[in-house]
This record gives C-alpha cells, sequence and structure tokens, in this order.
C-alpha cells in the first residue's frame, strides 16, 4: 500500500494537548494498519478535510479523526454521513460503539478501544465503493 502523506496534517496533531494527540495518532495508525492489510486498498491518501485529518482511497469513503468540538475528553471516528456506514456499523456493533447520528464513532477519553471491531469498521469503509451495493455491506 502506498501512502501519501501531507506535511499539514502533523501540524494539526501538534496542536492537540499530549494526551489526546497520543489517542488520535492510534486512531491513524490503526487506519493505515488496516488499509494496508485490506485487499484492494493500494494507495491511500492522507489529507486535512474541514481542517481535520482524512484519509481517502479510491475504493472507499473518506475517514476523517479529531477531538470532538463540544467536549475535549472526546474524540472520534468520522464517516460520511451520506453512507450507510455508520447506520451498518450501529447495527453489527449497537453494544460495543457509542454513535453519533450517522457520521461517528465517538470514544471518551479513558475507553479501551475494541481493536478488532474497529479495525472491521475501517476495513468496511476503505472498501466501501466495492461494497456499498451489498447487504450490510458484505460484513
Amino acid at each position: 500500500m502506498i501512502l501519501t502523506e501531507n506535511p499539514r496534517v502533523s501540524q494539526v496533531f501538534k496542536k492537540h494537548p499530549a494526551a489526546m494527540r497520543k489517542k488520535l495518532l492510534y486512531l491513524r495508525q490503526l487506519i493505515l494498519e488496516v488499509a494496508s492489510e485490506t485487499e484492494g486498498v493500494d494507495q491511500l491518501e492522507e489529507t486535512l478535510k474541514w481542517g481535520e485529518p482524512s484519509y481517502l482511497t479510491k475504493t472507499g469513503s473518506t475517514i476523517r479523526i479529531n477531538c470532538k468540538k463540544s467536549d475535549p475528553s472526546q474524540y472520534a471516528i468520522y464517516f460520511n454521513c451520506k453512507t450507510i456506514l455508520v447506520e451498518t456499523f450501529r447495527e453489527i456493533y449497537r453494544d460495543t460503539f457509542c454513535f453519533e447520528d450517522n457520521r461517528a464513532i465517538v470514544f471518551n477519553e479513558g475507553d479501551e478501544i475494541p481493536i478488532e471491531q474497529l479495525k472491521h469498521c475501517i476495513a468496511l469503509a476503505l472498501t466501501y465503493h466495492d461494497r456499498k451495493n451489498l447487504p450490510m455491506l458484505g460484513a
């Protein structure tokens, strides 16, 4: 998998307090890891969308990560609200994650992240265009 990095993204991470920066960088690492493990994801672009670190691939839907502006002790992984991604995640992982409408999985600073389940959600997002017509995204 080829990663195209954007130096402005690292500047955004540096603006966050150390503890939250560590959480966001962990989400970034999970996204990169899943992209490298997911068949069909050959390239990943790291950029800024709405001032937030964002990850794009030709086979999938944009993933963004950031702290919650409304609560600095929370952070989230955002998905395109015009997709059925979060709706599908909610159906599969109703008791695992906290969701914000049809756009995000939200974590509190002290939460332990269910890694395998989150990696599954990330993989579905990175391959969304190939799956969007499958029931439950083929999950």
